[in-house]
């Protein structure tokens, strides 16, 4: 030991100076993580996360199921029992188990339950698993057991046996949907509506196409335009519905899949103390159904707050599916369709084993039926009175039985033959012949009603999935309401909060200038457009403080697509020896933060006038020009009505080429642009300009649309595209002030019926047209000018009126009583066909049409196109001339 102690210190005394003597190990673990990974990933795929298409059932899901049929015995359960039992087949804890089957129990198709399973409204969790019970549902003993068509497995510890698969006859993934994070992939199969699921599967048997979407607990509405059968990249989008219960209050009455009344009332609070949107206070009224209540402070529309909710909270929110589900083993991604289509075969392939073994067992009991009777009426059971062994005993039985089995469907086996041993003194000895011939004529009928079932075995299918609506499916009508969603422009409906400032002269905009000129409210989402007096056009983001440019002219809020407002722009071209034009135009669209020039171009460009027409109006101004040289006329008069509205980027008409000393505002004009159509879409409930449902009108600056609901209450008000409509909305159109509005009512108070008519007086203001007691009900509304109604009486010896209003009342007050009609009850008011009248004709505006921008690529660029020639009029100078470009120049 002593002398290899010497040698290792020698050997260190050789080694360099630093170096150790110990020499470093490098051991490879690749090899050891190369195939694990893969087998990790494998096995929480399969095994955890995603459910099996025949089934629907992820792993844990599926022994869930089966301990419960274990202990299924018709009475309740303690879920801590059942979690225990599961854990023979889970190879994970208890915690997982639970959570798993409170989330199926959840879901109100598998799992009767008993005590507190929480609330998937409010998001209250269930109670421990000790305080609650569960026990099967009959729909899920109906379909989702069959001992005889299971594949059967060891489980993990090989103690027990569990199913591969669970025979369900119904297409349950889909029904009740599935969400699962693994490695690698993600499933997210929406759930959907039970009573659609069956008669998609019976259309589907049927040879005819099926379209399913999905329906959730939760209620609400949806938009499933962009659903693309639940694949990848489709998208799903959910609304809470929403109503207005007066004017300062709205109700929340569903909400959207995946929230729940606490995370909505939270993104309500944030959104609010954002200032996105503006509420007084909020309520949670919510147990067995949702109930919140928005209290709005006074001076906020109703319509807009909603829309709001849906931007900037909770109250909407997309989903993304995607449908992965494992087949044969292995991860696939398909469609809803597809889905129900596999399910439905799945569940036609288990009906026609079941009926298989149906038949196998009843021909089976008819052989031995029909042995029992031929061994007992020919009295076989003697011939084995003097055999002495059991062979001989059997040979003597098959010997006898022989003369009488020739219609028999098979050969007689040993089995049988020992079975036939093994009946009892007592039974042969009250052998009933006839009562045997019965039984075996009964099962004859139960084989050719089962072959026939065979033979016709989609009629089967479709009459099996009937059956399952007939008896499971009252009270499973759809619960989420399908719309078609308009989008929201969150600038449109943001709360505006913040108040904008400008420093015209040093150029600054923002919402920190408090000591500078205020300009509007505004939003931190708001874009704003400015103009200069360079000629200069900017649009830019809502900031503290930003530069846009000394010389400020004009800022407003910047509306994107805005077609309505119209700038009025007078400019000289260049120095001050340029020539000076007009123009109109309207700015839709720009890029962010880029400078655009609405002049040529040229350097010393200044604008000599600028308005913003948030309705197209044109106004005259006057133009003085300096007293120069010759000039005869030194002002006159230009109406901008004169001029089309065209793009921001063309040089415009030629007011003068000599230099103007001032422009002054003479007088206000009217719009110029054409009424615009708006069309009512009852699909999303909502108004239009896009040509969607039906056509209300035209409508300019001035016009209302008037709206009456069922409660008997009436306004008319200036149509805005986000306006939002109650359920009971009766009458929409176009409001004329000198039509009168008909009615027919019962008042509660004096128990009589009356008939008015009337006049709106005051407008943006919802009246009662009836009297307001609880028991006051509308009949009949009419909006013609000679409107005739027919009164059908509830006592038949009463016969039917007809009312002319024209003739029975003048036209009165809106809050008059009427005239009274009768005392009897009325069955039911009819409208007839209204007496003619002629409409006088409305006076018309000439359409002036937008023409396209013409953007000026660069100062040397020429006009794509000749400019408009102004026309002559009385204002105009008498020495006029053309320049050489075709544009008329005055003076």
């Amino acid at each position: 030991m002593s002398e290899e102690i010497n040698e290792n210190e020698h050997e260190e005394e050789m080694m360099p100076q630093g170096e150790s003597h110990q020499e470093e190990t490098i051991t490879k673990v690749t090899g050891m993580y190369k195939e694990w990974f893969l087998d990790y990933a494998s096995y929480v795929i399969l095994e955890r996360a995603v459910p099996g298409i025949n089934d629907g059932f992820k792993p844990v899901q599926r022994r869930i199921m089966h301990s419960m049929k274990d202990l299924d015995d018709g009475r309740y359960n303690k879920v801590a029992n059942i979690v225990g039992h599961t854990m023979q087949y889970h190879p994970h804890g208890d915690a997982s188990i639970a959570d798993a089957m409170v989330q199926m129990g959840q879901k109100e198709l598998l799992i009767d339950m008993q005590g507190n399973w929480g609330n998937i409204l409010t998001g209250d969790r269930a109670a421990a698993s000790r305080y609650i019970e569960a026990r099967l549902s009959k729909f899920a003993l109906d379909v989702v057991f069959n001992p005889k068509t299971t594949e059967w497995q060891a489980s993990y510890d090989g103690r027990k046996k569990e199913p591969v698969n669970l025979p369900v006859k119904f297409p349950l993934l889909l029904a009740q949907g599935a969400e699962g994070i693994a490695v690698g992939l993600s499933t997210k199969i929406l759930p959907h509506n039970f009573n659609e699921l069956i008669d998609a599967s019976v259309k589907y048997l049927k040879g005819r196409s099926f379209k399913i979407l999905p329906d959730f607990l939760t209620g609400g509405i949806a938009d499933f335009t962009n659903y693309n059968d639940g694949k990848r990249g489709g998208k799903v989008r959910v609304r809470a519905k929403i109503s207005q219960l007066d004017k300062k209050t709205l109700v929340v009455s569903e909400i959207p899949y995946g929230t729940t009344t606490s995370s909505l009332i939270d993104s309500i609070i944030k959104a609010n103390e954002k200032g996105k949107i503006k509420i007084k206070k909020i309520e949670d009224n919510t147990a067995a159904e949702v109930e919140i209540l928005i209290h709005l402070p006074a001076g906020i529309s109703p319509d807009k707050t909603i829309d709001a909710l849906y931007a900037f909270t909770n109250c909407e929110s997309s989903i993304s599916p995607l449908c992965c589900i494992i087949e044969e083993n292995k991860p696939r991604f398909i469609g809803v369709t597809e889905m129900l289509k596999s399910s439905t075969d799945y569940t036609v392939e288990l009906l026609k084993r079941e009926l298989e073994i149906q038949l196998h067992e009843l021909e089976e009991q008819w052989h031995f039926a029909s042995l029992e009777r031929i061994f007992i009426e020919n009295r076989i059971y003697r011939d084995i009175e003097e055999e002495e062994t059991w062979e001989g005993v059997i040979a003597a039985i098959d010997k006898g039985l022989q003369p009488h089995i020739k219609h028999l469907k098979r050969p007689v086996t040993e089995e049988d033959i020992v079975r036939l041993t093994e009946i009892r003194i007592k039974k042969i000895s009250k052998f009933d012949i006839d009562k045997a011939k019965q039984f075996i004529e009964g099962l004859e009928d139960k084989i050719a009603e089962v072959k026939n079932h065979l033979a016709k075995l989609i009629d089967y299918a479709v009459d099996y999935f009937k059956n399952l609506k007939s008896k499971y499916g009252k009270g499973k009508e759809r619960k989420t309401e399908i719309r078609i969603f308009d989008d929201i422009v969150a600038t449109k409906v943001v709360m505006r909060n913040t108040k904008l400032y400008v420093n015209r002269t040093e150029g600054f905009v923002g919402t920190s200038l408090r000591k500078d000129e205020y300009v509007a409210d505004c939003a931190d989402i708001d874009d704003i457009i400015v103009f200069r007096k360079d000629g200069k056009m900017m649009v830019t983001k809502v900031a503290s403080k930003t530069f846009v440019g000394k010389d400020i002219i004009h800022i407003a809020v910047f509306k994107k697509k805005d077609k309505r407002t119209v700038y009025n722009m007078m400019y000289r071209d260049g120095k001050s020896s340029g020539a000076s034009y007009m123009k109109r135009f309207n700015v839709t669209g720009v890029t962010r933060d880029k400078e655009y020039d609405l002049t040529p171009g040229n350097k010393g460009s200044v604008v000599h006038y600028f308005s913003a027409n948030p309705n197209g109006e044109a106004e005259v101004v006057t133009i003085l020009l300096r007293a120069v040289g010759t000039i005869k006329k030194l002002k006159w008069d230009i109406d901008f009505a004169d001029l089309a509205v065209k793009g921001r980027g063309v040089r415009g008409n030629t007011i003068t080429k000599y230099a103007i000393r001032k422009v002054e505002f003479k007088s206000a004009g009217v719009s110029t642009l054409k009424p615009r159509k708006i069309w009512f879409d009852d699909a999303v409930q909502r108004l239009n300009v896009d040509g969607r449902g039906e056509l209300l009108g035209e409508f300019r600056a001035e016009d209302k649309i008037l709206i009456a609901r069922q409660s008997g209450k009436i306004k008319a008000v200036t149509p805005d595209l986000a306006m939002h409509f109650e359920d009971d909305m009766i009458v929409l159109e176009k409001w004329r002030p000198k039509k009168p509005i008909s009615a027919i009512y019962f008042d509660g108070d004096k128990e009589r019926y009356y008939v008015k008519r009337f006049l709106i007086e005051s407008t943006d203001k919802e009246e009662m047209f009836i009297s307001e007691h609880p028991k006051s009900q509308l009949e009949i509304i009419a909006t013609d000018h000679r409107p005739i109604a027919e009164v059908i009486f509830s006592k038949r010896s009463l016969d039917n009126t007809e009312v002319n209003f024209e003739d029975f009342i003048a036209i009165k007050g809106i809050k008059a009583l009427g005239n009274q009609l009768t005392t009897d009850k009325i069955k039911q008011v009819n409208l007839l066909e209204s007496l003619p009248y002629e409409e006088p004709e409305e006076p018309t505006i000439e359409d002036v049409e937008v023409i396209e921008e013409e953007v000026i690529e660069s100062k040397e660029a020429p006009v794509k196109k000749k400019p408009e020639v102004k026309k002559e009029d009385k204002d105009s100078p008498e020495n006029e001339s053309t320049s050489d470009d075709g544009q008329t120049t005055l003076f």
